[in-house]
């Protein structure tokens, strides 16, 4: 009997459900936060913002991160490799200028060794951000935005830059690269950029 229980409470939170896909953020939104975050200086959000922009990584795996995977002794990195959890399969991302320059800030301000996770939790039950409370800090983000909490969240984060990546290159097979997926199809239904073409391509023809 337990044990049935124990396998029910492992199950996907959103098996069985419908779930609509989550909004990425506009670009707009994206400089309007970052301004907001530098301005309160909010360092540590600023490093996960940044960096969850950047990485297109799941929730799971980007609270998981540990210093020593973005930064070599004082050097940060350009560039990062790391293991999905979901797919157990390695996927690159890039780290940009202003995301180094935040992590590096967040690292120093909080005294960060190279072992350490790069987001520690601040409750005692968990040695880093769970998904949980990175949900959480995210749907304030949306509302500061002005935004609806419903049409955003973690994975919001995951598709924005994949989602202009590919609008501005239609290069699907380097946004399956960066996203980790194993098949195209997973890319194409994850963006939805079947029924954003068709639209695109219906807009322009006039009748």
């Amino acid at each position: 009997m337990s044990m049935s229980t124990g396998n029910a409470s492992r199950e996907p939170w959103n098996k069985g459900k419908i779930v609509g896909q989550k909004a990425p953020f506009k670009l707009k939104d994206i400089w309007a936060l970052r301004v907001r975050l530098q301005m309160q200086g909010r360092v540590r959000e600023l490093a996960l913002f940044n960096l969850g922009i950047d990485s297109k990584l799941r929730g799971c795996d980007l609270v998981a991160l540990r210093v020593r995977d973005v930064c070599h002794g004082d050097q940060m990195a350009s560039r990062a490799i790391v293991m999905q959890h979901k797919t157990q399969r390695p996927v690159q991302f890039e780290i940009t200028a202003s995301t180094r320059d935040a992590l590096q800030t967040w690292i120093k301000q909080a005294g960060l060794r190279s072992e350490d996770f790069l987001f520690p939790s601040r409750l005692h039950e968990s040695p880093h951000l769970g998904t949980r409370q990175y949900a959480r800090i995210v749907g304030h983000w949306v509302r500061e935005l002005g935004l609806d909490p419903a049409d955003y969240g973690t994975h919001s984060m995951r598709r924005t830059k994949a989602t202009l990546i590919y609008r501005r290159t239609k290069n699907l097979r380097a946004v399956q690269l960066l996203l980790g997926h194993s098949k195209l199809e997973s890319t194409v239904r994850y963006l939805g950029i079947e029924v954003d073409d068709a639209l695109e391509i219906s807009e322009q023809t006039e009748i």
